[in-house]
C-alpha cells in the first residue's frame, strides 16, 4: 500500500515548540513545518523537559510521525561562509539545531546551503558546505540534514539541481542527506513548472541530476517572480506566475508520498482551504 501525501504548512511555535502540532492540527494538516527556536537570533534557550515531554505528547494525539514534520533552522547560517570565525558561528549553530531535532525525536533539519559571498569561488563554497554538513553529522545522529534549494538570489548557491548534486556527493553519510524542492524557488531558479510538461521536464532533470531517493520534502509556493528571476518572493497558491498546473502534477505523481510538504504561501489565513485545494487533486 502507498504512503499517503502528507500536507500542511509552516506554522507558529509562539509559546513553545508543544503548540506546532496543535497549530497544524487547527488547519486540518498532516504535515507541517516550524522553527524549534527563534530563526533570527544565534542564541536560543535550550528546550526543557517540559517543552519536549509536551511536543511529543502533541505529536502522538494528533497523529504527526517524525516523517511528517519538517523543521527549519536559522535563517542567519550560513554554511559555506568564507571567513573561518563566521563559518565556525555557523557551524556551531547548525549543530545545535540538529540537537534540538534529537530531542524532540524528529526526522529531518531543513535549512539553506548558504552563500559564497562573492568572496570565493563557487566549488569552494559547496565544498566547505558539504564539510560543515560532515562536521555535524559527526556528531549527531538520527536527523538527515536536508538541503532547500534556492531561488539564486544574491550569492546564494544551491539554486541549480547540480549544486545540490555537488554538495550530496562530498558528504560522507549518504543515508543523511536529503533535499526539499521549494516551488517557488525551483521556477525562480529557471526550471519550469507552468504546465505539465514542463513541470514532467524539470522532474526529470532532478532525477537524472540528484535522484528522487534525495527528496525529502517539498515547500508548495506559488511565485510574485517571473520565471529564471531569481526571486525568493512567494504567492498563495495559483495567484502567482507559476498557477496551478505544478500542484496537480504533484499531487497525481507517487514520487510526492510520504514526505512532508509544506505550505510557506503569504495568507496564513487560507492555508485550511489550500489544503483542501490539494486535497481535492489526489487522484
Amino acid at each position: 500500500m502507498s504512503k499517503p501525501y502528507y500536507i500542511g504548512a509552516h506554522v507558529s511555535a509562539a509559546g513553545g515548540v508543544e503548540n506546532a502540532p496543535l497549530n497544524a492540527a487547527k488547519i486540518g494538516a498532516t504535515a507541517f513545518a516550524l522553527f524549534t527556536k527563534n530563526q533570527r537570533r544565534w542564541e536560543a534557550k535550550p528546550l526543557t523537559a517540559k517543552n519536549i515531554a509536551a511536543f511529543k505528547e502533541n505529536c502522538d494525539r494528533l497523529g504527526f510521525t517524525p516523517e511528517q514534520i519538517l523543521p527549519h533552522d536559522s535563517y542567519l547560517i550560513n554554511l559555506g561562509h568564507p571567513e573561518r570565525e563566521a563559518l565556525e558561528k555557523s557551524r556551531h549553530a547548525f549543530l545545535d539545531e540538529i540537537r534540538r531535532c534529537e530531542q524532540l525525536g524528529l526526522k529531518y533539519l531543513n535549512f539553506h546551503p548558504g552563500s559564497h559571498l562573492r568572496k570565493i569561488p563557487e566549488a569552494e563554497c559547496l565544498a566547505k558546505i558539504a564539510d560543515s554538513i560532515n562536521w555535524a553529522l559527526d556528531q549527531t545522529q538520527g536527523v538527515t540534514a536536508v538541503i532547500e534549494n534556492t531561488a539564486g538570489q544574491g550569492s546564494n548557491l544551491g539554486h541549480t539541481f547540480e549544486q545540490l548534486a555537488e554538495i550530496i556527493d562530498q558528504v560522507e553519510d549518504k543515508s543523511r542527506i536529503g533535499v526539499c524542492l521549494d516551488t517557488c524557488h525551483t521556477f525562480s531558479a529557471g526550471y519550469d513548472l507552468g504546465d505539465e510538461k514542463a513541470c514532467a521536464e524539470t522532474f526529470a532533470q532532478f532525477e537524472n541530476i540528484v535522484g528522487f531517493q534525495y527528496l525529502c520534502g517539498m515547500h508548495l509556493n506559488d511565485s510574485k517572480g517571473a520565471l529564471a528571476s531569481r526571486l525568493d518572493r512567494h504567492h498563495s497558491l495559483g495567484q502567482g506566475e507559476i498557477g496551478w498546473d505544478v500542484f496537480h502534477y504533484i499531487m497525481r505523481d507517487e514520487r510526492f508520498r510520504g514526505i512532508p510538504m509544506v505550505l510557506e504561501t503569504i495568507d496564513e489565513s487560507i492555508w485550511s482551504a489550500e489544503i483542501q485545494s490539494l486535497r481535492g487533486m489526489e487522484k
